[in-house]
């Protein structure tokens, strides 16, 4: 738990002033910019430093338990520096999972949690849960059941049909995440984050074009965010001030017609005003059509068609940058939507994702009034980036966003270039070479 790791005093809410303060007049007091690399409060715990590992896809759980390849990969992370890493989707259903090899939040997957848990405490590190149903990407072939959505839908990558789902079953949803949160607490996590995003779906519930609800969850943009204001109050009152509650949240999903940022802000302004959440992680696109806008940079078709059935190849080599996007990468790409957040919030701390490489990125997150910020594919590169930037102001990362690591999700996600990761550890050579392994 963070108050054994992360030096929280028991009993105290963290309430003290770690960021940057806005003055009557509308400007910010930059003496109060707070250094990212010293200890944060994230409510009710207390993190080393600003930055967290964002989740990214695993595939270390191929039964949808803790393996010790899952630790590793965790520890990695803890020992590399950040203030905490954050398991990536694990579902509060079987019902809502997206792909193979997720783990349920359930009481038969606490062992092997709370190991992961340990392993990254004594790391050093603050440890995350993040929570998710996968709605109207959740497949059929997987879950056993016709995917749910706010209104009847037809995936438009994968071409599923998808089911309106009932009053009586969101209810259940909302249940689920708050049972999965209880169980984040038994395991030892510091904190939980519920997926809002990516067009999961509570996320699906904020769309417009996949919303076309005639009840109190469909409508404006007040009622289409009642699903997740409801989610988070409920992971709230489970919790209490015993871990810390983050959201993701999409800014724009980059379907016409679906979420856009005017409406992401009304809806950041009422998680905020319900004083549920300590943070929102804010991000963009979705997992149902044109997923490069949330990465942006180069698409690797030729890699996804190669993983795919043989009779899809070519259709994948023809149509994967069409199906896919194509948006060009730059450094913090996600700033210039996401600083329109930061005036919004009044009780809840923003955390700035995307194109975060080095610590001039972090910095700039702090002076435009980010509480935290979030590195994804720079950290999977190298683990220790961050004790690097400690060591060294001046230190670039070595990734250089060719994206194949989209790919690797089919089996374990790692950066292509870390042979180790890619190969495995290079085995000693032997002293001397039998003449039969020299001839072949």
């Amino acid at each position: 738990m963070a108050l054994r790791v992360c030096g929280f005093d028991p009993g105290h809410r963290d309430t003290a002033v770690d960021g940057p303060v806005h003055v009557p007049d509308g400007s910010v007091m930059s003496d109060l910019i707070p250094d990212a690399f010293a200890p944060a409060g994230l409510g009710p715990v207390r993190l080393r430093n600003r930055i967290v590992k964002a989740a990214t896809s695993e595939g270390r759980s191929p039964d949808g338990t803790v393996t010790d390849d899952l630790i590793e990969f965790h520890r990695r992370f803890a020992e590399g520096g950040v203030g905490m890493t954050t398991v990536a989707y694990c579902c509060v259903s079987e019902h809502g999972a997206s792909a193979p090899g997720q783990i349920v939040m359930n009481r038969a997957a606490l062992p092997g949690l709370r190991r992961l848990t340990d392993a990254v405490h004594d790391a050093g590190a603050a440890v995350s849960a993040q929570l998710g149903h996968a709605g109207v990407v959740a497949p059929k072939k997987l879950t056993g059941v016709t995917a749910v959505a706010p209104s009847r839908f037809v995936n438009p990558t994968s071409f599923a049909y998808c089911r309106e789902i009932r009053r009586d079953e969101i209810a259940v949803v909302i249940d689920q995440f708050g049972q999965a949160a209880q169980i984040a607490v038994d395991a030892g996590f510091d904190a939980v984050e519920l997926h809002f995003g990516h067009l999961y779906l509570p996320s699906s519930f904020l769309s417009p074009l996949i919303n076309r609800r005639k009840d109190e969850y469909g409508g404006d943009i007040d009622n289409r965010s009642w699903l997740v204001r409801e989610i988070a109050r409920r992971v709230r009152e489970v919790v209490g001030d015993r871990i810390a509650v983050i959201a993701k949240l999409d800014m724009d999903d980059g379907l016409p017609g679906s979420i856009w940022i005017d409406e992401a802000l009304r809806t950041a302004q009422l998680l905020d005003a319900d004083g549920a959440l300590d943070a929102l992680e804010l991000t963009q696109g979705s997992s149902v059509y044109r997923p490069m806008y949330l990465f942006r940079g180069d698409v690797p078709v030729r890699e996804f068609a190669a993983v795919m059935p043989p009779l899809l190849r070519p259709g994948v080599r023809l149509m994967g940058k069409s199906v896919m996007g194509s948006y060009p990468y730059e450094d913090l790409y996600m700033l210039s939507a996401a600083r329109q957040f930061v005036p919004v919030m009044k009780n809840t701390k923003l955390i700035l994702l995307g194109g975060i490489t080095n610590r001039e990125h972090i910095e700039t997150g702090m002076r435009e009034g980010f509480g935290f910020v979030a590195m994804g594919r720079a950290l999977l590169r190298e683990p220790d980036l961050v004790n690097s930037m400690i060591a060294d102001s001046g230190v670039r990362s070595r990734c250089n966003h060719n994206n194949r690591c989209m790919v690797t999700v089919f089996g374990r996600t790692h950066c292509v270039l870390d042979p180790d990761q890619r190969y495995g550890a290079v085995a000693p050579m032997p002293a001397t070479r039998s003449a039969t392994s020299a001839q072949t």
